[in-house]
C-alpha cells in the first residue's frame, strides 16, 4: 500500500465540491469568474527604455513557478476543478524545468529559452499593463507580457516604496499574511490546525518567542544605531506598508482579494463581511525572523553534540572516545572543498587547546523543554513530536535544508574578458514561491531581482546598474548553548550569583474547521521560558546540579538589523565596486556567503555577527552560564557583544573562480555542519568549474552547463561509488547477482552518474536499475561499514548529528520528499575516507579508526558484497514505496519536485534538479 505522506502546510486541496457545494449552489462559478477572476484593469502604455543598464543584454534570471502568487476565489476553484492557472502563476516553471534536458546544447543565444531577460525596463512592445497605484502621480508599475514582473518607477522615494508595497500585495498578499502569523507563532488560528501548521508555528515560536514589545524594540534599536540610513529605512518601511495597505483596501472594495481569505473563513464571498488586517511595522520584524531562522542562523546543536561525545567516551574511554568524536565531527577537514581556495586562513570557532567551562550533561539526564501545553480537541490527539516532524518534512521546514549555490569566474578566464556568474538561493519549491521578482527604480534605488514576500522594499538578491550579487547559506556558528544553574525551583536560575526569575511568554492558539483545512476544532498554549542567556531548550543535570540549557543566537532580538545592508546594495550611489559591496554585506547580521560580479571584478564576503567567545570556550558544546564564559562585552539587555571584525570573515576579491554549495568557506573557518570533509556536493561544482577555468574561454552558457550538469549528478555515484567498486573489485567477483549489480553501477558511473530522463518528458531514468541499486545499497552499506565498530549506541548518536543519506526520493531524510535539494547531508566523507584507508591510500585528516571490515580489505569486501546483493534484490516498489503523490515503484515520480502549496493554487511536478530556485546568469559588458 502507498504510505501516506504528511500534509503540506495550509492547503492540500480545496475540498470541492463536498465542503463547498452549499456555497456553489448560492453563487455559480460563472458569476464568480465574472466578478472575482481579475483585479482592476490596467491601462496599457509604452515604457521608455532605461539608460542605466550596463549589462548589455547579458543578465538573465528565473523564479518558478511564476510571479503571480495571488488568486481570487474563482481562480482557486477553477484551478482545483479544471487545473487552469491564473495568468503568470506558472509561466516560469516550464522553462526552469526544461533546462534539465536542454542544457547540453546550450549556447549564449539560447539562455533566455530557460531564463528571463533581466535587463532593466520593459520594451514598449512588451508592456502588458501600466498602473498608477492608488492614483498616485509619483510612481508607476509596469508589468511585462512574458512574466508579469512588476517594474516600479518612482519620482519620489516615498512613491517608489509605496509602489513596491502595492506590487508586493498584488503578487503575494496571502503569503505575506501567512508569514507574519508564522513569525508570531499564530499560524493555526489564521490558517487552520493541520499538523504541519502546528509544527511550523511551534518551530518558529521556540526559536523567536517575541512579544509585540520585543518586535517594536528591534525596529527602534535598528533605526537608532544607524543614523541617517536608519531613519531612511524606517521611512521606506512606512511607505512600503502604506502601499500594502492601500492594495488591501482596494482589493477589499473591488472584491478581488486572494480567495484563501474566504476559504479560511476570514471573508464572506457573498456579503464581503470580514476583514483583512492592515500590515504594521512589527509585522516586518516577524517576517524577518522567519527568513533569518530558515536561512541565516547557523550553529546550535551543542546538546546533541554533547550526547554523541558522551556515547563515544562511553564506548572507547575519554581520550580515545574524544579522538573518535573529533574525527567524525570534521571541524576543519584538510580535504574539504573551499570557497576561498587561495590559501588564506580565517580562524573561527576552532577547537581550543585547553577547553574551559564546558558543561556536559550527566548521562541520561537530558530532556527537551516542553513547548505545548493545555491541548484540547484535535490538538489533544496529535503529539508535539508528530507536529514537529510534519513541519520538518514538509513545506517551510524543508526550506531550512534547501540551501543555495554559486559559480563565479574571473574575467581573466572568460571568452569576453568580463566576469561570468551563475548564482542564486535555493529557497525550496512552493506555490507561491517565497521570493518574488521585481525591478525598483527611484531616488537612491536602482535594482532588479528577488525579495522575500513582505520584505521587498529593497531587492535582496539581484542586480544593480552595473553589478549583481547573490548569496548562499553559510551556516557558521552564531548560536551557543549555556547551562544555567537552577535555584529555588525549575523557573529560577543563577545570574551572576543572584537567583533570578525566568520570563514566561505564552501564545494561546485555537482553530476550527474551514473549507481549506478540515482539521477538527482544537487549541493549545505554547509556553517558552526565557532567560538572559536566551530561551530554555533542554533541562539536565551537570555534575549532579539541575540546569536549564538555553539557546543564545547573536541575531536574536536583531531581526531588523540587516535592512541597512540591503538598502546599501540597492543604492547605485553607494555600491561602485567590490569594496563597497563588502561594506554593504557586512551590515547583514545573518549568516550568508555573498558573491559579487561586475564587468571587471568578482568578490566574496561571508556575513554574520560572529560573537567573540571567551578564551578557551569550545563552541561545539554547552558552556557554563558564568561571566568567565560569556561572549566578550556581552550586554544581555540588548543581546550585543563584540563581534569578529570584517577582515576576520572569509573574503576575497578577484580569485580565479568561486564556488559555493554550502561548503566550507576557507581554511580554519569552522562551520556548523557535520561531515564537511573530502566529499561534499560543493565538489560537483568545484571539479567542473576548475576544468573550465583550466581550459579558458568560459562563456555564460558553459557556466550554466556546469551548474546544470552538477544539478543532475548523484554525488555518491560520482565521488564515492568508484571506491566502493574498487574494494569489491580487489578480487574477482564470482557471485552472479553481485557481478550483475557491479556491471550496472560501473556503466552508470562511466555514463556520468546522472539521475536524468531518457528523453524530455519520458518520466523514465536512464540507468534506472543502477540508480535503484545505489538508493537501496547506501543505507545498508553505511550501517554494515560502521555499526560493528562504533556499536549501536554510538552509531545511532552519530546519525542524529548527521543523517546517513539525502537522496531526492528520501522522504525520511532531512529535506523530505519532492523537495529538490539533495546530497547536502550524508555520510559520504566518512565512507570515502574509511574506504581509502582500508585500500591503503593516503588520507588527510582521516577517521580515528578503520571501520569497514575492521580494517581488513577482505572483510570489508565481503560486507559490501553482502549488502550489495541484498540491495540488488530489492524491487523498485520496495525502494520507492510511494506516497500521496506517487505510486509505489515510480522512480521518476519519487524523485520529482513538487511546488508545495502555501495557498490554493496547485502545480504539476517537474523532474528532479538540484539547483537554486531563484537564479541569475550575468556578464556585464561595461561599468559606470
Amino acid at each position: 500500500m502507498p504510505r501516506r505522506a504528511p500534509r503540506n502546510v495550509l492547503f492540500d486541496e480545496v475540498r470541492t465540491p463536498r465542503r463547498l457545494n452549499g456555497f456553489l449552489k448560492t453563487a455559480s462559478i460563472c458569476v464568480l469568474v465574472a466578478g472575482l477572476l481579475s483585479p482592476v484593469a490596467r491601462a496599457t502604455a509604452a515604457e521608455p527604455a532605461t539608460s542605466n543598464d550596463y549589462c548589455g543584454g547579458r543578465c538573465s534570471d528565473v523564479l518558478p513557478p511564476g510571479e503571480n502568487g495571488n488568486a481570487t476565489l474563482a481562480q482557486i476553484l477553477l484551478n482545483q476543478v479544471f487545473g487552469t492557472q491564473p495568468a503568470h502563476a506558472e509561466d516560469q516553471l516550464g522553462p526552469y524545468a526544461g533546462l534539465a534536458t536542454g542544457y547540453r546544447g546550450l549556447t549564449d543565444a539560447k539562455i533566455n529559452t530557460f531564463f528571463n531577460d533581466a535587463s532593466f525596463g520593459v520594451p514598449s512592445d512588451q508592456v502588458a499593463s501600466t498602473e498608477k497605484p492608488a492614483g498616485r502621480g509619483d510612481v508607476t508599475i509596469v508589468r511585462d507580457k512574458k512574466t508579469g514582473v512588476p517594474h516600479i518607477t518612482g519620482a519620489t522615494r516615498y512613491g517608489t516604496e509605496f509602489g513596491a508595497g502595492y506590487a508586493a500585495a498584488e503578487d503575494r498578499l496571502w503569503l505575506m499574511d501567512v508569514f507574519r502569523h508564522v513569525g508570531r507563532g499564530q499560524l493555526t488560528g489564521f490558517a487552520g490546525g493541520a499538523a504541519a501548521n502546528q509544527g511550523l508555528e511551534q518551530q518558529f515560536y521556540r526559536d523567536a518567542p517575541y512579544t509585540e514589545a520585543d518586535l517594536q524594540t528591534q525596529i527602534d534599536n535598528a533605526v537608532a544605531r544607524n543614523g541617517t540610513r536608519g531613519q531612511q529605512a524606517l521611512a521606506d518601511a512606512d511607505a512600503y506598508l502604506d502601499g500594502i495597505n492601500s492594495y488591501i483596501d482596494a482589493s477589499d472594495r473591488g472584491r478581488y482579494f486572494p480567495g484563501e481569505y474566504v476559504l479560511t473563513g476570514h471573508k464572506n464571498a457573498i456579503t464581503n463581511a470580514g476583514t483583512i488586517d492592515h500590515f504594521k511595522i512589527t509585522d516586518l520584524v516577524a517576517l524577518a525572523s522567519v527568513i533569518g531562522s530558515l536561512f541565516g542562523s547557523g550553529g546550535g546543536g551543542e546538546v546533541n553534540n554533547a550526547l554523541s561525545l558522551i556515547a563515544a567516551q562511553s564506548r572507547y574511554g575519554v581520550e580515545e572516545g574524544t579522538r573518535v568524536w573529533e574525527s567524525f565531527r570534521m571541524r576543519n577537514d584538510a580535504e574539504a572543498a573551499l570557497t576561498v581556495h587561495d590559501g588564506s586562513s580565517f580562524p573561527y570557532a576552532g577547537r581550543p587547546a585547553d577547553p574551559r567551562g564546558t558543561a556536559l550533561p550527566d548521562a541520561g539526564s537530558v530532556t527537551e523543554e516542553p513547548l505545548v501545553h493545555d491541548r484540547t480537541g484535535s490538538a489533544a490527539t496529535a503529539s508535539a513530536r508528530s507536529a514537529s516532524d510534519a513541519a520538518a518534512r514538509t513545506a517551510l521546514g524543508s526550506a531550512r535544508r534547501g540551501m543555495s549555490n554559486a559559480l563565479v569566474v574571473s574575467g581573466e578566464y572568460t571568452a569576453g574578458g568580463h566576469p561570468v556568474a551563475v548564482f542564486g538561493p535555493q529557497t525550496g519549491y512552493f506555490a507561491p514561491q517565497l521570493l518574488m521578482l521585481q525591478e525598483i527604480q527611484g531616488p537612491g534605488i536602482s535594482a532588479r531581482g528577488a525579495s522575500f514576500a513582505g520584505l521587498s522594499m529593497y531587492v535582496e538578491l539581484g542586480r544593480g546598474q552595473d553589478y549583481s550579487w547573490s548569496a548562499t547559506t553559510s551556516g557558521q556558528d552564531i548560536i551557543d548553548t549555556y547551562a544555567v544553574e537552577l535555584c529555588q525551583d525549575d523557573h529560577h536560575y543563577l545570574y551572576h550569583g543572584t537567583c533570578t526569575a525566568m520570563d514566561q511568554v505564552e501564545r494561546k492558539n485555537a482553530w476550527k474547521p474551514t473549507a481549506a483545512d478540515g482539521t477538527a476544532a482544537g487549541s493549545y498554549t505554547m509556553r517558552v521560558w526565557r532567560t538572559k542567556y536566551g530561551p530554555v531548550r533542554y533541562r539536565a543535570t551537570v555534575g549532579g546540579k539541575k540546569v536549564a540549557y538555553t539557546t543564545l543566537r547573536s541575531s536574536y532580538l536583531h531581526e531588523a538589523d540587516s535592512i541597512i545592508g540591503f538598502q546599501m546594495l540597492n543604492d547605485p550611489g553607494y555600491v561602485k565596486g567590490p569594496e563597497d559591496f563588502r561594506s554593504a554585506a557586512q551590515h547583514i547580521n545573518y549568516t550568508f556567503n555573498w558573491f559579487y560580479a561586475d564587468s571587471q571584478h568578482t568578490a566574496y564576503y561571508n556575513s554574520g555577527d560572529n560573537p567573540v567567545r571567551a578564551s578557551g570556550v569550545d563552541a561545539e558544546f554547552p558552556v557554563l552560564a558564568e561571566p568567565a564564559y560569556e561572549w566578550r562585552n556581552w550586554d544581555p539587555a540588548t543581546n550585543t557583544a563584540d563581534y569578529t571584525p570584517p577582515s576576520a570573515h572569509p573574503n576575497s576579491v578577484d580569485q580565479d573562480y568561486y564556488i559555493s554549495w554550502n561548503n566550507k568557506q576557507a581554511e580554519d573557518y569552522t562551520t556548523a555542519s557535520w561531515g564537511d570533509g573530502s566529499v561534499h556536493r560543493g565538489d560537483l561544482l568545484a571539479d567542473r568549474v576548475a576544468g573550465l577555468v583550466a581550459t579558458g574561454g568560459v562563456t555564460r552558457a558553459a557556466l550554466v552547463q556546469a551548474m546544470a550538469d552538477a544539478a543532475l549528478t548523484d554525488l555518491r555515484a560520482e565521488d564515492v561509488l568508484p571506491e566502493l567498486l574498487r574494494v569489491i573489485g580487489s578480487s574477482p567477483v564470482t557471485d552472479s547477482t553481485a557481478a550483475a549489480a557491479v556491471s550496472r553501477l560501473q556503466a552508470w558511473v562511466t555514463a556520468g552518474a546522472r539521475r536524468t530522463e531518457t528523453s524530455a518528458g519520458s518520466r523514465k531514468y536512464a540507468d534506472a536499475d543502477a540508480i535503484r541499486i545505489l538508493d537501496a545499497w547506501w543505507p545498508l552499506l553505511v550501517k554494515a561499514e560502521f555499526e560493528p565498530g562504533l556499536g549501536g549506541d554510538l552509531y545511532t548518536a552519530f546519525t542524529r548529528n548527521l543523517p546517513v543519506d539525502e537522496t531526492p526520493s528520501a522522504g525520511h531524510g532531512p529535506t523530505g520528499s519532492h523537495a529538490g535539494s539533495s546530497f547536502q547531508y550524508g555520510w559520504w566523507s566518512y565512507v570515502d575516507k574509511d574506504l581509502r584507508a582500508v585500500l591503503g591510500e593516503p588520507v588527510r585528516d582521516g577517521l580515528a579508526r578503520k571501520y569497514c571490515g575492521g580494517g581488513s580489505l577482505a572483510a570489508c569486501r565481503d560486507a559490501l558484497i553482502a549488502t550489495l546483493k541484498e540491495a540488488a534484490g530489492r524491487t523498485a516498489a520496495q525502494v520507492y514505496p510511494g506516497d500521496d503523490q506517487c505510486s509505489a515503484g515510480d522512480q521518476w515520480c519519487a524523485d520529482s519536485i513538487a511546488q508545495r502549496p502555501l495557498g490554493g493554487i496547485k502545480h504539476g511536478r517537474i523532474s528532479w534538479q538540484n539547483r537554486p530556485t531563484f537564479q541569475q546568469v550575468v556578464e556585464y559588458t561595461s561599468h559606470r
